[in-house]
């Protein structure tokens, strides 16, 4: 798997690949890889796609084992990372995987990109048994790491091309395809120019661009956009929705952002602790806390305690240096914005915002750690 991540060459193009297997090429230029077309036109991948499943984890378990303390180094527990994990992805949509760091994300994805065996359970992949066969998820999977060390050397042209090389490309189809992608996402001022050379969002988006070269059905991107700037990001979901409609691209989406989650998904999993605590459409998710309102109140130094109205909110308060949020019913909320700021409190605020919830407020409900909730950002 040509994987943009730690590794070696070979592993960079699957991470490169599974960076965001890009879809076939634009056009007449774009060739079809050999080797995965073969694979995916099986009979049982054909059987896979009939059914609209494309991925199928059923009872997923992966534990890391207890390590010994040694000098300077803590002994750590026993963990149990992912614990029990089931769940089923549809051709075309984009699903997403969603929790704060540590909830088993990215020890989930690696398993289902046949770079981690589980301890038990299985993954189906366009019908075929990755437990068994974890060499054909390099073949199916274009997958996003969250680390490119395997490319840094190379240039953003030449880390391109050699994944579409690695994938089994001519060297002209390679070419071809590298050329379309840097345009697409707007890569050509920087081609020459080393990864290791470029900004976090600047390598981000290479990484990126060198798993697009190679067609692939399915893309796992673990935290694509980090570090990027808006137009990167734009670029990014654009190069991803051109992806599925021309030709069907499966996306899974490792994200602890919840304002990206919110926007770009089609359905979600919560992760909490290893376990799946839910799963559904964004919308579907917020509609389990349809009855309650986000109040956020920022105060300019130190909340107003003095006050009996503040006082009384502070019991229902989550606070975070001069920001309290709370989640009230919508005549609670109400209330509560009429105490602060018609009244002697208003002159201690520096800001409020009342707003319907978040998938982070839908974490919280459903029994999310609040120590984990510093693993969910809104940005």
């Amino acid at each position: 798997m040509v994987t943009a991540g730690k590794g070696r060459v070979g592993e960079s193009a699957a991470g490169t690949r599974a960076d965001t297997a890009r879809g076939p090429p634009r056009g007449p230029r774009r060739a079809v890889n050999p080797v995965g077309s073969s694979l995916v036109s099986t009979g049982t991948a054909q059987a896979g796609r009939s059914t609209g499943v494309v991925c199928a984890v059923r009872e997923l378990v992966k534990t890391y084992p207890a390590a010994r303390g040694r000098r300077g180094v803590p002994a750590t527990p026993a963990v149990r990372a992912t614990d029990g994990i089931s769940l089923d992805v549809r051709r075309g949509e984009i699903f997403g995987l969603l929790g704060p760091n540590g909830a088993g994300k990215s020890t989930l994805v690696r398993q289902l990109t046949g770079l981690m065996r589980p301890d038990s359970g299985s993954v189906e992949l366009l019908g075929h048994d990755l437990v068994r066969h974890p060499e054909r998820a390099s073949r199916l999977v274009g997958y996003l790491g969250q680390e490119s060390t395997a490319l840094d050397e190379l240039t953003v042209s030449l880390a391109a091309e050699t994944t579409g090389r690695l994938r089994g490309l001519t060297a002209k189809a390679a070419r071809a395809e590298r050329d379309d992608v840097l345009e697409e996402l707007g890569l050509g001022d920087i081609a020459g120019r080393p990864l290791k050379k470029l900004s976090g969002g600047q390598r981000r988006l290479a990484c990126f661009a060198a798993v697009l070269v190679g067609e692939r059905p399915v893309l796992v991107l673990d935290e694509p956009t980090t570090g990027m700037d808006p137009v990167a990001r734009r670029a990014v979901w654009a190069a991803v929705d051109r992806r599925r409609a021309e030709n069907g691209a499966t996306v899974l989406l490792v994200t602890h952002n919840v304002i990206e989650a919110e926007t770009v998904l089609d359905r979600v999993a919560v992760l909490e602790s290893g376990r799946v605590i839910a799963c559904d459409t964004p919308a579907g998710l917020k509609a389990r806390v349809a009855g309650e309102v986000r109040l956020d109140l920022v105060w300019r130094e130190r909340a107003p305690l003095d006050v009996p109205e503040v006082a009384v909110l502070r019991e229902f308060a989550q606070e975070s240096g001069r920001r309290w949020v709370l989640r009230l019913a919508p005549d609670e909320a109400r209330a509560a914005v009429a105490a602060v700021t018609g009244g002697r409190a208003f002159a201690a605020l520096d800001d409020f915002t009342l707003a319907t919830p978040s998938l982070e407020d839908v974490y919280l409900a459903l029994g999310g750690s609040t120590n984990g909730t510093k693993g969910l950002v809104k940005a």
